[in-house]
């Protein structure tokens, strides 16, 4: 398949007008290739991955997070911010990534997310539209609510909130956002998801009487990847997809 082809179905699948102005979407590394045929997926160009996409013999690792936020003075080996990078330029493997395009775009992370919660009558979050907010079946206590997403996430959560308060409307946005817990507050959510929450924001929350999930940034965006994969490879059934199995360097429990 022609590289700009899987740009194309990119674009059809995240397009880049949703993408916040501070943001760096988009095909970061070129390619010499002009027709690709294997390309890994994962959220995060790191070492792991730009060595698996090596071995692997990818012509494009395609991420969730971009790199090249800032003025770049070097590309080094040694360099954590540009290391992934270095190497992947040095065996011609191009790198693209889709990053808030995708939080904000249908089917992409919060909808993923919002559908392996499984929630019901899902809607965009006002005012941005970057997250999700839905209803469960029937209201829980917030610490079963809490269980309950530790448990189809396969993750370890904090909160702040009563346990015993009773949750039905559920606000969430994958990643680093807890600033629009303000956002979830203002369109009625019991309670909100998102992958870090700061600690003063957990103060505020629990004064407005907003329950609080925090459940991790890979746990909650990693959903959107494999539900990616077959959304392209619907669109180019010419190339070959595989899911990293490089796990990002996240914070875990012991």
């Amino acid at each position: 398949m022609k590289l700009a082809d899987f740009i194309a179905a990119m674009e059809t699948i995240a397009p880049k007008e949703l993408a916040y102005p501070w943001d760096n979407p988009g095909l970061l590394i070129g390619t010499e290739k002009d027709e690709i045929s294997k390309v890994l997926v994962a959220l995060d160009c790191s070492v792991q991955t730009a060595k698996e996409a090596i071995e692997w013999g990818a012509d494009i690792l395609l991420t969730h997070h971009p790199v090249f936020f800032g003025g770049v003075k070097r590309i080094a080996p040694d360099d954590p911010d540009t290391a992934g990078a270095y190497m992947l330029i040095r065996n011609g493997i191009g790198l693209f990534a889709a990053h808030t395009n995708l939080d904000s775009a249908d089917g992409g992370v919060n909808d993923c997310l919002a559908e392996t919660l499984e929630l019901e009558n899902i809607e965009k979050l006002p005012p941005d539209n970057l997250g999700r907010i839905g209803m469960f079946s029937s209201p829980m206590s917030f610490i079963d609510f809490a269980r309950t997403v530790e448990r189809r996430l396969s993750t370890r959560v904090r909160i702040t909130g009563s346990d015993n308060a009773m949750v039905q409307r559920i606000a969430l946005v994958g990643g680093s956002a807890a600033d629009e817990l303000f956002a979830a507050k203002a369109a009625g959510a019991d309670a909100f998801i998102t992958g870090e929450m700061k600690h003063h924001l957990a103060i505020q929350a629990d004064a407005m009487g907003l329950c609080i999930v925090e459940a991790g940034h890979y746990e909650t965006e990693k959903v959107v990847l494999q539900p990616l994969i077959s959304r392209l490879q619907a669109l180019t059934n010419d190339v070959q997809y595989k899911l990293t199995c490089s796990e990002s360097a996240c914070l875990r429990g012991i």
